[in-house]
């Protein structure tokens, strides 16, 4: 046996040593970086809607900031709870995000008595996409009515008998058309639906007598007969329907009318990703033709906002729409 203190002994503890000092970071160092693999974006709501329109022209110009395919995934369901939830409870390893709306999170707080997630919480704020201002279009379908103070009229008048339509409890639009409903003191029946599509073809079809969604997405069943939007829930006029008067020219008492989409993650979430996926999102919006599709929807790109940013807002939504919520009545559970 070699003598403790022999040159052969020494190599070989020295050898072993070193191999055990550089055991630890093997792992590191074979994890490859992010993102390796497709990213996926879960939309809460059905094809069709402002949220998968808007994630969809932006998916391109986020595959090419990150070197990876970007796939958008739809997961309707509760009012966008449902898709918001699996991403909330998804691995935090920064390839599973949501398309979250304002309905998913600020007004999702106060709708829902059994959220089963927290969205100050439970979700990492990564970046806003677009700004959503509304519009409250009628049906032409066998309704003629031409002005706001005409729908007012007709809707205090008979308690109980028209509908208006949203895609989901909880949804911004059911939101705004039940506070609009309130604030006239009219009563009428929501009629949910799975997405923005499917309640636009409603109207058009005379199954509802109002919804509020995005100008774009309105506006050609305006300017064909099919629809009639009365009035926009912005300050100024849009650029998209420049005959439609805002609220307060059209004589209605305001409301809270608007909304917002953006991109969440699993709350742990690494913040070196979440940034980087900021970055992509700020790529994204920046592109030409990406904002001009956008801006022509009637919905503006929220550029220049952090992560940290995103966050405040967010939680000075959840706020300030609670006594809303709950003057509205409105419930989802």
């Amino acid at each position: 046996m070699p003598h403790p203190s022999s040159p052969s002994l020494r190599r070989r503890l020295l050898a072993a040593l070193a191999l055990l000092v550089a055991a630890p970071a093997l792992p590191v160092a074979a994890q490859p970086a992010w993102p390796s693999q497709p990213i996926r974006i879960v939309v809460p709501f059905g094809p069709g809607g402002g949220t998968d329109i808007s994630i969809r022209a932006m998916a391109p110009r986020l595959s090419e900031f990150l070197g990876v395919p970007v796939v958008i995934e739809n997961r309707p369901g509760a009012g966008s709870t449902v898709g918001t939830d699996h991403v909330a409870k998804s691995a935090p390893d920064g390839y599973t995000y949501v398309h979250a709306t304002l309905s998913s999170t600020g007004i999702a707080a106060a709708l829902y008595r059994n959220l089963p997630y927290d969205p100050v919480r439970d979700l990492a704020a990564v970046a806003p996409t677009i700004w959503v201002p509304l519009t409250l279009c009628v049906t032409t379908r066998g309704w003629n009515i031409r002005t706001a103070e005409e729908l007012i009229s007709t809707l205090r008048a008979s308690p109980g008998r028209y509908q208006f339509g949203s895609n989901g409890v909880g949804a911004t639009g059911h939101l705004a058309s039940a506070n609009f409903a309130t604030r006239i003191g009219a009563q009428l029946e929501h009629v949910p639906y799975r997405s923005g599509a499917q309640t636009i073809a409603a109207l058009l079809a005379g199954e509802i007598h109002y919804m509020h969604d995005i100008y774009g997405l309105l506006r050609p069943h305006h300017e064909s007969g099919q629809a009639r939007c009365l009035f926009v829930t912005a300050e100024e006029r849009s650029d998209q329907l420049p005959g439609v008067p805002t609220m307060r020219e059209a004589g209605v008492p305001e409301y809270r009318a608007y909304s917002w989409f953006g991109l969440f993650a699993a709350a742990a979430t690494p913040r070196p990703i979440i940034n980087r996926m900021a970055a992509a999102v700020e790529h994204a919006l920046a592109d030409t033709n990406v904002a001009e599709r956008l801006n022509q929807m009637g919905t503006p790109p929220m550029r220049g906002w952090t992560p940290e940013r995103f966050a405040a807002f967010v939680q000075e939504e959840v706020t300030a729409w609670r006594p809303l919520v709950e003057a509205s009545g409105a419930r989802a559970d």
